[in-house]
């Protein structure tokens, strides 16, 4: 931290390589950030806000903070409340890479909008639609909705729910019934294998693309795999279920 005497102005900040910033009070960055005080001591003493050499001290009490501190505290209130890091974990993220972090923020944010944007209650199809545009039976549709499988609102299902409903209607219609032990649950094992896929394809997405390209073009790349990654997904799936089944074959022959 440098010592300069007198109040903060164009030649103070040209003395810490910034000319012209009109720095900020320790009160204003608390007001513009919406942290208190004491918690911006903590992240300077934790080292979250770098090294502090852009800080600007005029006398034993008195500092000067840069107006970027603002968006550096802001993103770290963010990635603490919104995706529950530690602070030793944003500490090093921060320190690696500070725009890939804020690139891998606006890329999350923008892939949840559009998914939002497609599941309005507009676009949502009633209970009573969904019965009687399938046949599936409402104590079916409430079993999947208790474990977790459909998220119906009161406007009812979404369009992802309405595709799990259809498919199971196509099971039962192609015998897998309760009758031959065929139920709900077993919708089950299909969300508990796919749930570290979705995770690591989260992380591997975000990861190359975060910083890596404009947002916009990101998008466009999110929104064209969904399509491909489907069919992939049945592809490989069918592919090996079958080796699954001549494996089981073979065992029973020998």
């Amino acid at each position: 931290m440098s010592a300069v005497p007198g109040t903060p102005s164009v030649a103070a900040s040209a003395g810490n390589g910034a000319a012209g910033r009109a720095l900020l009070k320790m009160g204003e960055l608390a007001d513009r950030s919406g942290v208190s005080p004491g918690t911006i001591r903590y992240y300077l003493r934790e080292g979250l806000l770098g090294d502090g050499a852009d800080i600007v001290r005029t006398s034993r009490n008195m500092a000067y903070y840069p107006p970027e501190y603002v968006q550096r505290i802001e993103l770290i209130k963010r990635l603490q409340e919104e995706r529950f890091m530690p602070l030793r974990v944003i500490k090093g993220a921060l320190a690696e890479d500070p725009e890939r972090v804020r690139a891998l923020i606006e890329l999350e944010d923008r892939i949840l909008e559009r998914a939002l944007a497609t599941t309005e209650d507009h676009s949502r199809v009633s209970r009573r639609e969904v019965q009687e545009r399938y046949g599936v039976p409402r104590n079916v549709l409430d079993r999947l909705a208790e474990i977790g499988v459909l998220t119906p609102n009161q406007r009812g299902y979404d369009r992802d729910d309405v595709k799990i409903i259809e498919a199971i209607a196509s099971f039962r219609a192609g015998g897998y019934e309760e009758a031959l032990g065929f139920t709900v649950y077993d919708t089950l094992r299909y969300r508990e294998a796919l749930e570290p896929l979705v995770k690591e394809e989260v992380r591997a997405l975000l990861d190359r693309l975060a910083g890596e390209v404009e947002v916009e073009r990101a998008m466009e790349i999110v929104a064209a795999g969904v399509e491909p990654l489907r069919e992939l997904l049945g592809a490989m799936h069918s592919k090996l279920l079958l080796g699954e089944l001549r494996r089981s074959r073979g065992r029973v022959g020998h």
